[in-house]
């Protein structure tokens, strides 16, 4: 079957819909296959437009029947929905639909989970549940169309109440219990929401409980649902899910209000979690933890998702989105919120540096290739597509850049104004720009550019020095700014943006001339002024990365920043500047590392004063990624084998040059108290885990192998297993991992993962063929799929190996996977979107890829979206 025309949908022709549902009741009477789905709703026409178009969406539904007021009515159906004359007044619509939760494997709408335990690379079969499979939703973005026919569009708002009809022992929905029974329950929720908000869970789980009381007196009942065996995993969740109540009312104002806050951890979900009101329905992975099975960085994620999800109850749901073009509004808002979250429970710098190594990872290469676009899209075709770097972390660098702009007290009371003009409402990025112009009385026209052009900036400055200039004391020290962003098929002709640059000025003794003071940039060119200077200083430029650009300044001096910057992301970053320009030079001119690099290194791990998570992040080298990027600007072609040799190479000069210095940061870096997740010993834990794969290149593996033999956490265990993996031994210490947690999926998902990400380049791709056919290869299970298929893509001369095997493994899957679940394979789509970067025998063997992708029949709109744009690219 060919496939046909994409539709595509534009920002300019929104529309409202004709009615508004001033209520909705539903009631399901679950089964397997064929779950009955009664929709009752009062429909008014909306007095806002003219338009009595009446068109409810719908997919893969069985109409059993339809009514207004009481009177049978035929509906037309089509594969997008159904259509039906209906009064230019008040009325009661009703439908009942027959849907089959056990079939529906993409995930979306109404579906059960798990499903395949352990389907290996065998057909699906059956596609049976265990006995113990729940009834689970996922309705953002559009997702509910397959429960019921409904408006399912954000600006769509209503009062819903739900009852579950059921033999479970557990029957949720959104908002407050009001009624239950052996076999039934039914709730309520008083907020009006849209449809992509709606949750309902059923089946066999156990709460871990607790209670939270707001500021304002509200006793509100907290419950993590899990599966009968993971109750041990949730004391850390619950006490995330408390720190971030506490938090947003101390910082925001904002107060839960609810009677119940409900998550439920379930191991088939597309992504990390979803926000539905009252009831947070989250991947299992991005809630379960304890010492044992979870890392360190297991566990900030989960409380920062944690952090994000609650934070939406206000930032996404209270306020949510007019349509899905304005997604960055809640999405942007809320990332921003939860990083200020996690910098407050952990270290500033840290989090700050993390989030730019993300950004720089995932963002840029976005921005700057075949699917670029902005944070404000002006058209999409699938907008599961568009839940991108680009809406959540750009975005968020945009209402940082905002704050920055306007000052901490305008922020303030623009929030205010915000969650108090807003609340209950669907809005746009123009509402929320207005309160901030309202309070501040700016014009930020030129501003909402960061919102409408696609690319990122690149910012190159100069530098001048008057000397002594006569009518003052001292001399005149002047920066000047250029701005410029490429165009791209989104933005064929960008204009100049407003940046915000952080800026700071030392002596040359190294102290602080000038301290940190913001420029306002608003020119395509634009000279800053510095008088009174006795001395020529040293900028430290862009500090905090104060805006989302590529800073170019060929006169920096950044061993000179990295010995005595005082702005610790500035300080990082030219650590980071001087790796990647000695490893651009050992992989292009087989330079030798640079001296400078490594004496500044061994300097910082010296230093006890700084943080020791900071330490490690110092320790780190750019990702290989980032270096292929680096060496595209700059016009060279990388060659993906020959970075690899030269990280290699680096990692072992590094570990050389401070080998003396290991032993006494590997001593006190050990940490005797009973474990705890909380900054002082994760940072200890990382900077010793940075230190053990420096020694690793010099002893073989001997102390990764004593680390692992004696480790009472996971984080401990696996940077072990990582150590002997990349040093090419842990054969036997892999197989007792594999014995020991066996039972355990999220920790097997490590272990599939941790292989693929630690083989050599010729053998990453045969390594994940092999982990394919292994029994527990569940390739239905996202988690499971993205261990092995994500981490052979973030090994990125294994996956860009000039045979090509890692092209053609990953296509082939991602074929597979399409026709099961299309959210997924479309989104691992994007390995491929930098493929014009690299020498033209990459660039055929991944273009031939991409042909027989898009040539396969019946491909879902998600996965074809995105390949016509990365061929485009």
């Amino acid at each position: 079957m060919s496939n046909p025309a994409q539709e595509t949908i534009y920002l300019k022709d929104y529309t409202p819909f004709g009615f508004v549902p001033d209520s909705v009741r539903l009631t399901f009477d679950l089964a397997p296959n064929a779950t009955r789905v009664t929709t009752r709703i009062a429909f008014r026409p909306n007095p806002d437009t003219p338009d009595r178009t009446f068109f409810l969406h719908g997919k893969n539904l069985t109409l059993i029947s339809a009514t207004i007021d009481g009177v049978a009515v035929s509906p037309a159906l089509t594969d997008k929905g159904l259509t039906c004359p209906v009064p230019d007044a008040p009325f009661i619509w009703e439908t009942v639909v027959e849907i089959d939760p056990k079939g529906n494997t993409a995930l979306e709408g109404l579906y059960m989970s798990p499903q395949n335990v352990g389907a290996g690379t065998g057909d699906t079969g059956e596609s049976l549940p265990p006995e113990n499979a729940m009834y689970c939703t996922q309705c953002e973005a559009e997702g509910f169309r397959k429960i019921t026919y409904y408006p399912d569009r954000p600006d769509v708002m209503s009062i819903f109440t739900v009852r579950v009809n059921g033999p479970h022992p557990v029957l949720l929905s959104n908002g407050n219990p009001v009624g239950a029974g052996d076999d039934w329950a039914e709730w309520h929720d008083p907020w009006p929401k849209p449809a992509y908000l709606f949750a309902l869970v059923a089946g066999d789980l156990v709460a871990h409980s607790d209670s939270f009381t707001t500021a304002a007196g509200r006793d509100v009942a907290l419950n993590l649902w899990v599966r009968p065996g993971d109750e041990g995993k949730c004391a850390f969740g619950m006490q995330a899910l408390k720190k971030s109540m506490t938090w947003d009312e101390q910082v925001y104002g904002r107060a839960y209000d609810l009677d119940v806050f409900n998550i439920v951890a379930v191991d088939d979900f597309n992504m990390g979690a979803m926000e539905n009101k009252g009831l947070n329905i989250f991947n299992s992975s991005a809630v379960l933890a304890s010492p044992e099975t979870s890392t360190d960085m297991n566990f900030e994620r989960i409380e920062a998702i944690i952090a994000h999800e609650y934070f939406h109850n206000w930032t996404g749901n209270r306020i949510t989105c007019r349509d899905w073009f304005q997604l960055c509004l809640k999405e942007g808002l809320t990332v921003f919120r939860d990083a200020q979250f996690t910098a407050d429970m952990r270290s500033a710098p840290v989090k700050r540096i993390s989030d730019v190594i993300e950004l720089r990872a995932r963002q840029f290469a976005e921005d700057n290739g075949p699917l670029a676009h902005p944070v404000r899209p002006a058209s999409f075709q699938e907008i599961n597509n568009f839940y991108t770097a680009t809406i959540y972390e750009k975005g968020s660098e945009v209402i940082g850049m905002l704050k920055r702009l306007v000052g901490d007290a305008a922020w303030a009371e623009a929030l205010e104004l915000y969650f108090a003009r807003h609340d209950g409402q669907a809005c746009t990025i123009e509402d929320w720009l207005a309160v901030f112009a309202d309070v501040t009385g700016r014009d930020l026209d030129q501003f909402k550019r960061w919102y409408s052009q696609a690319g990122t900036p690149r910012l190159t400055v100069n530098e001048t020095w008057a000397g002594d200039t006569g009518d003052k004391a001292g001399g005149r020290y002047t920066l000047t700014f250029s701005q410029s962003t490429p165009p791209s098929a989104t933005s064929p002709d960008p204009q100049p943006q407003v940046i915000p640059i952080q800026v700071g000025l030392l002596g040359a003794n190294g102290d602080e001339v000038l301290e940190t003071r913001m420029l306002e940039m608003t020119q395509a060119s634009q000279s800053f002024t510095f008088d009174g200077l006795a001395n020529r200083p040293v900028p430290s430029i862009l500090r905090g990365f104060s805006a989302p650009v590529i800073l170019e300044h060929e006169a920096a001096n950044p061993a000179f920043l990295l010995a005595h910057d005082t702005d610790p992301f500035n300080r990082w970053e030219a650590a980071r500047t001087l790796a990647r320009d000695t490893l651009m030079g050992m992989a292009t001119k087989d330079t030798p590392p640079d001296t400078a690099y490594l004496d500044g290194i061994l300097a910082v791990l010296r230093d006890d004063t700084l943080d020791p998570a900071y330490r490690a992040l110092m320790l780190a080298q750019p990702g290989q990624s980032e270096l292929a990027a680096a060496l595209h600007a700059a016009a060279t072609t990388p060659d993906p084998g020959a970075i690899w040799t030269a990280a290699e190479a680096l990692k072992l000069a590094l570990a050389q040059h401070v080998q003396d210095t290991i032993p006494r940061i590997s001593a006190a870096m050990q940490v005797d108290a009973p474990y705890l997740a909380d900054a002082d010993q994760s940072g200890k834990r990382a900077l010793g885990g940075a230190v053990l794969a420096l020694t690793s290149r010099l002893d073989g593996g001997a102390a990764a192998a004593a680390q692992y033999a004696r480790a009472d956490n996971m984080t401990l265990q696996l940077s072990a297993l990582a150590c002997l993996l990349s040093a090419g031994k842990g054969a036997p210490e892999l197989a007792a991992f594999r014995k020991q947690w066996q039972g355990d999926r999220l920790v097997m998902d490590k272990w599939f993962g941790l292989q693929v990400m630690q083989a050599d380049p010729d053998k990453a791709a045969e390594t994940a063929r092999a982990l394919t056919g292994d029994d527990d290869f569940n390739w239905t299970n996202p988690n499971r799929f993205r261990a092995v298929f994500g981490a052979l893509i973030a090994n990125h001369a294994g996956f860009h190996a000039a045979n090509g095997t890692g092209y053609a493994l990953l296509a082939d899957w991602l074929i597979r996977l399409d026709a099961v679940n299309p959210q997924t394979a479309a989104r691992m789509c994007s390995a491929f979107q930098t493929w014009r970067r690299y020498d033209r025998k990459r660039q055929t063997l991944i273009g031939g890829q991409l042909v027989r992708i898009a040539a396969t029949p019946d491909l879902s709109r998600d996965t074809r979206e995105m390949i016509s744009r990365i061929q485009k690219g």
